[in-house]
């Protein structure tokens, strides 16, 4: 059995938590695509983490975690995740990395930081972690495989140089920064090389004789549907498949094996970095109100720590989302959150040139649009704590109901609370 968890909107959906929740029933949990630019929060009886390389079942002594190759794998920022986690109290976890996963280098994070510099106030709203050039590499065949880290020096020192030609050119002409040096590259790759050795696996055989033997198998997918590089609002979107058909793809598996798609919806909405955001609060003090009522302890990046945009629910984007995803359930996260409302606007139709607008558009199209409000009524009261879906109040009820209606997945869990144990099946 395959199980994917993804989200549906922009990310920091709260997937994160699911994920943690979901691998007690895993064997195996593999991070499919994405890099450290984003974070998953988790709390659980250890405590409270950010993760980011690591996929969020690492908690568990019966699992295996897998860094798939779909991945932008920074190596001292894994090493150092895993070491952070043993230093808390967590037992070392079980980790595999594909050997044909890519290697994020120093030069993607300088790159990623320079074309910010560059592009001034109309950067992307990069958290300069590499990502945008190592994607590039990536797909230019310019990259560098982990199963590369292993070749004979010679053959590595050759690559190290084909690189160097075109990356100096930018930093001299571009950019105006100190050029590439092949000696001190060829260094860091001996170092990340023997950092890496012990978890290096061929990933997709190890999956495929898993599958073999009935284990199951968890997808833990980064950002959401809308940040996806082909289906999200391009191009304030990150450089890898958001989706969870791309799940096959970053693990290395067949895709009719992937039965089960939980998407993961917020009960309102927030994105972080640049881009179209319909349902966005345009008054600051109301955004403030809900960013600091929202999250765990407010709606603050987990990898930057800067101020999330924030907004309504919006049914158009989520309802998107889950069919990009092809969800065949939802979760609904950070309900409790909403408490302190007495009415909640839900966006449930866009106005673009004056016509209604039901299906989601594409970016041009996005930036015109003009949100279309149903004003619910709110429940005025704290929801935390509540186990069993009949005892939550009427309206809370009454909301859930309306946004699975709207988005057409049924909604099988709802989470009132970011522990692990904040979480409310529905049958």
């Amino acid at each position: 059995m395959v199980t994917a968890i993804v989200g549906a909107n922009w990310g920091d959906e709260g997937k994160g938590k699911i994920t943690d929740m979901l691998g007690e029933e895993s064997d195996i949990i593999v991070r499919f695509q994405g890099g450290s630019n984003a974070g998953h929060t988790i709390i659980n009886d250890y405590g409270k983490f950010a993760l980011h390389l690591l996929p969020s079942g690492v908690f568990y002594g019966h699992t295996v975690s897998i860094i798939g190759n779909g991945v932008a794998l920074n190596i001292p920022y894994l090493l150092n995740e895993i070491s952070e986690l043993t230093k808390r109290g967590v037992p070392e976890p079980k980790i595999l990395v594909s050997d044909r996963a890519q290697v994020v280098m120093p030069y993607h994070i300088a790159f990623d930081e320079y074309e910010e510099e560059r592009l001034g106030k109309n950067s992307f709203g990069s958290t300069k972690s590499g990502i945008a050039p190592f994607f590039s590499d990536k797909y230019a065949k310019i990259g560098i495989q982990v199963s590369e880290l292993f070749m004979e020096d010679d053959a590595l020192k050759d690559k190290i140089s084909r690189i160097c030609v075109q990356k100096n050119v930018l930093l001299k002409y571009l950019y105006n920064k100190p050029e590439l040096d092949e000696t001190e590259l060829f260094n860091t790759l001996c170092e990340y090389r023997d950092m890496i050795a012990p978890y290096v696996c061929d990933v997709s055989a190890y999956l495929r004789k898993a599958l073999k033997e009935g284990k199951n198998i968890l997808l833990e997918g980064q950002l959401g549907s809308l940040k996806d590089t082909d289906h999200g609002i391009y191009p304030m979107v990150t450089s890898s498949s958001t989706l969870a058909a791309y799940g096959a793809v970053g693990a290395g598996i067949p895709p009719y094996e992937i039965k089960r798609i939980v998407t993961v919806v917020k009960a309102y909405s927030s994105a972080v970095g640049a881009g179209e955001f319909v349902s966005e609060i345009a008054d600051e003090a109301e955004a403030e109100e809900l960013r600091k009522h929202g999250g765990d302890k407010g709606e603050y990046g987990a990898t930057t720590g800067r101020p999330r945009r924030v907004g309504w629910f919006d049914v158009v984007a989520t309802r998107y989302g889950c069919e990009v995803q092809g969800a065949t359930e939802v979760v609904l996260t950070v309900l409790d959150c909403l408490g302190y409302l007495k009415e909640i606007p839900v966006c449930v139709g866009y106005e673009i040139d004056g016509k209604r607008i039901d299906d989601f558009p594409v970016t041009s199209k996005l930036a015109k649009a003009k949100p279309i409000f149903e004003v619910l009524p709110g429940w005025e009261c704290d929801i935390n704590g509540i186990k069993e879906y009949d005892k939550l109040p009427d309206n809370c009820r009454k909301y859930v109901e309306f946004i699975e209606k709207q988005i057409g997945v049924p909604i099988k869990m709802v989470s009132n609370g970011p522990k692990r144990a904040d979480i409310i099946i529905r049958n």
